[in-house]
């Protein structure tokens, strides 16, 4: 056989990516586009030149916290006039590496605001377009911190806790009328948050070389994996999902104590 066999994907029409101009957002973006899915990118920064120039592409520059931003993404759904919609919320910002001692009242604040309200504002902006389109897939992206924890990241991990609560909570309420909420939990990928952690470390390369060993392969998640994972979560084919936590880790959380060998025999 000179091809391998494939697996399609049915996927919403267009679909709503917060936090498009970065990391995992701009990753599933760009895997949205080549599938020919109409993309709606929200964030902060301005769209970047790879998602600009796609005629399928449009962006809003805006805080996912603010009633302006998504008053402007369902103008761009009405003007479209697509009866099929999906969400994916991966606008996140993780602004303290330190303890709880070393997090100040404005950086809680904040963290929350963007992570928790923002992916809460995303849900309440399109729930009642897509109740009304008869149902449609939402993809929160989460963190495989929000149900581990993870050592100098309290307020991230707080709001990515707040997410999955958030999330599995909104599934259950809305079932019924076709909606389907699940949570995407990455572990550590070669992407921006992950990035901005471990270049915050007093030797980076070791931070790295250390994260590294401590997956089962060996190696920092490819962000494009974890999208692959999203573009799952969207699809009819997921249609057995509804309020799970797809941990996106590389088996990081598979074991309490994965050993490389080189510690010796454990008997």
């Amino acid at each position: 056989m000179s091809q391998k066999p494939s697996f399609a994907l049915t996927l919403p029409s267009t679909v709503v990516v917060t936090g498009a101009s970065s990391g995992l957002g701009h990753e599933l973006c760009r895997l949205l586009l080549e599938a020919g899915v109409e993309t709606v990118g929200v964030d902060r920064a301005p769209a970047l030149d790879d998602l600009r120039g796609n005629n399928r592409y449009a962006h809003v520059a805006g805080s996912v916290s603010d009633d302006t931003t998504w008053e402007e993404v369902n103008k761009l759904l009405d003007k479209s006039g697509s009866k099929s919609i999906g969400l994916v919320t991966a606008a996140a910002i993780l602004d303290t590496v330190g303890s709880i001692l070393e997090t100040s009242k404005e950086m809680l604040v904040r963290t929350l605001d963007v992570n928790v309200v923002g992916t809460a504002m995303a849900m309440k902006a399109l729930l009642p377009r897509m109740i009304d389109n008869g149902g449609g897939p939402i993809v929160a992206v989460g963190s495989v911190s929000g149900s581990f924890g993870e050592q100098q990241l309290a307020a991230y991990t707080a709001s990515k806790a707040a997410v999955r609560g958030l999330a599995r909570t909104i599934a259950m309420d809305h079932a019924r009328q076709g909606i389907r909420v699940n949570v995407l939990s990455p572990g550590p990928m070669m992407a921006g948050l992950f990035k901005r952690h471990m270049e915050s470390a007093a030797d980076s390369k070791k931070f790295e070389a250390t994260r590294a060993n401590r997956q089962p392969a060996g190696k920092i998640l490819d962000p494009r994996h974890v999208a692959q994972g999203a573009m799952f979560l969207l699809s009819e084919e997921s249609g057995a999902f509804i309020g799970e936590d797809l941990m996106a880790d590389g088996g990081l959380s598979t074991s309490f104590d994965f050993r490389t060998g080189s510690e010796g025999a454990s008997i």
